[in-house]
């Protein structure tokens, strides 16, 4: 399985959704690093289930086990290994879907690819439960990339047919920032918050699910970082946020939207700023251009799908008898996972940042 990221700061994912436990292996990290734990455990708190009525009911502490590469809080310079014990499953809510697979996941292929060994119970290794592990080394990476300068946030930009007030392309607030990065439903315009809830309600009482975009920009990369053709930023970037369950699409800057325009329009035009640093008046490239920083902050946005476990009645087949028939998942399963994967997406631009810097 292809569970390992990163060629300078690595990180090896391991565990299934209702196994024992999940973790993560980080590799490379710089010794010296204060680690500020109750940082760690408040991201973590973010992505975590059961803690707002458009994720699942299923409540899991999310507390990670270190188990090597910090010492009094501080990094060693040895791989650093957190595991994350599951303490609340229920695998005989899975049984109908070991010979038919959910329409919209994963379980088809990877009875093709693995011959039927892989775990199915809860999505097995290809669950959203992995993204803890995400957002646990995302969480460390922050605190290293915040000491250079860099900062990360993302938001909730848009719920179905509802959206949020998008970043000012050009920059933001320490204090949005800040703000932001604590909050479960995050969002730059909290008066938004009773439009995009609805669009969950809305579908929650059907027993249907809803998707969105989650908006994120990286503020502080110096310019000059990034290499043409293969590993440019958007590629590195793009690589690692496609690791995330559930992730359909990605654009930069002004992305898909761009195309519709005129270079005249689309272009980002240079400037010197009082203190002589280069900017651009706009930042429709999203903060790179030719793969390499601009200085102007990375910014762009993830689709993602709907949750594909719903209880609506859908058509499957049986792979046992070779036949059609109908599946209503049961279980515990987000009608929306929109929320808590922004903090997964800042996780992710974190692991992918570190790795270009």
């Amino acid at each position: 399985m292809g569970s390992a990221f990163g060629n300078k700061v690595k990180i090896s994912v391991f565990g299934e959704s209702h196994g024992t436990a999940i973790g993560v292996v980080i590799d490379g990290l710089p010794s010296g690093e204060k680690i500020d734990m109750d940082e760690v455990y408040r991201q973590m708190a973010r992505r975590a289930p059961g803690n707002d009525k458009t994720a699942t009911p299923r409540k899991e502490a999310d507390k990670p086990e270190i188990l090597s590469g910090l010492l009094n809080g501080v990094t060693t310079g040895a791989p650093l290994a957190a595991v994350i014990y599951n303490t609340n499953t229920r695998s005989a809510d899975y049984g109908n879907i070991m010979t038919s697979p959910r329409p919209g996941h994963s379980d088809y292929t990877a009875y093709l690819r693995y011959e039927g060994y892989n775990d199915v119970r809860g999505g097995g290794h290809f669950s959203g439960r992995l993204t803890a592990n995400l957002v646990f080394a995302g969480a460390v990476i922050r605190q290293i990339l915040k000491r250079r300068g860099i900062d990360i946030a993302a938001h909730i930009y848009s719920i179905g047919n509802a959206y949020d007030s998008p970043f000012e392309p050009t920059g933001i607030s320490a204090e949005l920032i800040e703000r932001l990065n604590g909050e479960k439903f995050a969002l730059v315009d909290p008066e938004k918050e009773d439009e995009l809830r609805a669009q969950v309600d809305a579908v929650r009482v059907k027993g249907d699910s809803v998707g969105g975009i989650v908006e994120c920009i990286v503020q502080g990369m110096p310019a000059g970082i990034g290499e043409p053709m293969f590993g440019g930023v958007e590629n590195v970037i793009s690589s690692i946020v496609f690791g995330v369950p559930a992730v359909k699409g990605i654009e930069f800057g002004s992305g898909f939207a761009g195309s519709h325009s005129v270079g005249s329009e689309n272009n980002d035009e240079f400037y010197y700023d009082e203190n002589g640093k280069v900017l651009t008046k706009t930042n429709n490239h999203g903060g790179a251009l030719g793969g390499i920083t601009s200085g102007m902050p990375i910014l762009f946005r993830a689709a993602i799908k709907p949750t594909a476990s719903i209880s609506i009645e859908q058509n499957t087949i049986d792979l046992q008898s070779g036949e059609n028939t109908k599946l209503s998942v049961k279980g515990r399963h987000d009608p929306c996972i929109v929320t808590r994967a922004v903090s997964v997406i800042e996780a992710a631009a974190a692991i992918a940042v570190i790795n270009m810097l």
